[in-house]
């Protein structure tokens, strides 16, 4: 069932698309804004130089903050690539949203949503949106109802499995259903750059449909897994101060798992991940070049963050960049490190320039906020809440009674977010003890103070069993 958005909330919308109407392009807009949306992969909150990076610098991504809202309290959907994007195309979390793991299939590609499955791509496509996806998916095999062409997605160009997006310089990608056989990269030959080609695709789109409303999820591939890079690019890091003492890695040069999700060599880790952080700042630059290029920057919302906290993988070193900055855990983990998550939203004359926003949200806010700012209609079922009236600055902010996630690896894990309250629970399959920390006095998550607020513990057991509904593919117990 669907259910429309609030006469409130619907004022608040049609306000802040009028602000946005008097932009320098207005004779070439509609009614509705373009969305590019931009999902780094495993970048750590503290991986951007706006947010205390030193060993390198994003003056792309930090642009962008200048000129839009940082959110200080935004949340991935999970702390792995599926479930997250999950969460953000079905604005729910991982105790109620389909997918809620890295679950591979025997051939290329993962687990699919169902057929049914009420996403973004269906609410903006009802609503006159050309949709599209560059990048990786991880929802849904090739031919099966989760691929991308089965999913309302418009265009899709890049990687199905996420597996195979560890790689690359890929033997192969996908343009809608039909396999793109790259030849440069045959045998071990490296010379399709996937991250290069994949970019182009999406400059091209936005090119092409410049005189539509389109919405494009950007998800980059950047800066996980394999520490590949084009040599030239390489060398420009090698070397530097900034790189201290080099580590180097010794991974899978051939074999079964060669190009095919295992990771390659690299004897200069650190500089490569630099290099790879580089090259998305790059192209987040290159974007916003061509929508100010076409005159309908002032028309589009861009959005920037990551699907989880920075991760080991293939040489990586999250401790030297201090990729997570002051929060504990990485990737997988459930503390902060593992899924709080940079926020960056642009919208010319209606998110303030240069402003933050401590609100605390999550990905599963996006649908909702998107639903308000168009006036669609949104299902019964989701969690999320619009923080459109942060963004519009005006209006009543509606705020989360408590956040929830869930992980279906290392014999489970779950957390609630409630206020400044964090409960964090550990090995769910064998009743791990749960832990409490105040985020108020404790970002770090150091002091865990359940022995001390054995109440509040009680609370945030209730909510983590009231918050799931029990999944056949993704089992607790």
């Amino acid at each position: 069932m669907l259910k429309k958005i609030s006469l409130k909330s619907s004022a608040i919308a049609l306000a802040a698309v009028s602000l946005a109407s008097c932009g320098n392009d207005s004779a070439n807009r509609s009614d509705k804004p373009n969305v590019v949306f931009i999902l780094a992969d495993d970048l750590g909150y503290a991986d951007l130089s706006c947010l205390g990076q030193t060993k390198f610098s994003t003056p792309n991504i930090d642009a962008l903050a200048s000129k839009g809202m940082l959110f200080t309290q935004h949340y991935s959907g999970s702390s792995v690539s599926a479930p997250s994007r999950s969460c953000l195309i079905t604005g729910q979390h991982t105790g109620h949203t389909f997918i809620r793991g890295n679950k591979e299939l025997p051939v290329e590609g993962q687990h699919p949503l169902p057929s049914e499955t009420y996403t973004i791509f269906q609410m903006l496509k009802d609503n006159g949106y050309k949709t599209s996806v560059f990048g990786k998916w991880g929802l849904g095999a090739p031919a099966t109802e989760g691929a991308p062409e089965n999913q309302n997605i418009d265009e899709f160009f890049g990687y199905n499995c996420q597996r195979q997006a560890h790689n690359y310089y890929p033997y192969h990608l996908w343009h809608n259903n039909e396999k793109i056989i790259l030849d440069g990269n045959k045998g071990k030959d490296e010379n399709d750059y996937a991250p290069y080609l994949i970019h182009k695709k999406a400059l091209d789109f936005i090119k092409e449909n410049k005189d539509t409303t389109f919405f494009m999820w950007y998800t980059s591939v950047l800066p996980h897994a394999e520490l590949r890079v084009p040599q030239k690019e390489l060398l420009e890091f090698v070397g530097r101060p900034e790189m201290e003492v080099e580590k180097s890695y010794a991974g899978c040069d051939e074999g079964e798992y060669y190009k095919n999700g295992g990771y390659g060599s690299q004897p200069y880790t650190h500089a490569a991940f630099a290099t790879m952080v580089s090259i998305l700042d790059r192209q987040v630059g290159e974007i916003c070049a061509t929508l100010d290029s076409l005159g309908i920057a002032d028309n589009t919302i861009i959005v920037f963050t990551s699907d989880n906290g920075p991760h080991f993988e293939g040489g990586a070193d999250p401790d030297f960049f201090d990729g997570n900055g002051d929060f504990r855990g990485y990737k997988r983990d459930l503390y902060e490190g593992g899924i709080r998550v940079p926020m960056i939203i642009k919208w010319n004359d209606v998110v303030e320039r240069n402003s933050r926003s401590n609100h605390i949200s999550a990905f599963w806010d996006f649908l909702p906020t998107m639903a308000d700012i168009i006036g669609a209609e949104l299902p019964e079922n989701i969690d999320g809440i619009s923080f459109l009236p942060v963004l519009a600055g005006r209006g009543e902010q509606k705020e989360h009674d408590y956040l929830y996630w869930e992980f279906h690896e290392n014999n489970g894990r779950q957390a609630v977010r409630q206020g400044d309250w964090k409960a964090v629970k550990y090995d769910v399959h064998n009743d791990g003890k749960i832990e409490l920390y105040d985020l108020s006095v404790d970002e770090a998550e150091e002091y865990d103070v359940s022995e001390m607020y054995p109440d509040k513990v009680a609370e945030m057991d209730s909510l983590m069993k009231v918050s799931r509904v029990e999944s056949e593919l993704f089992r607790f117990r």
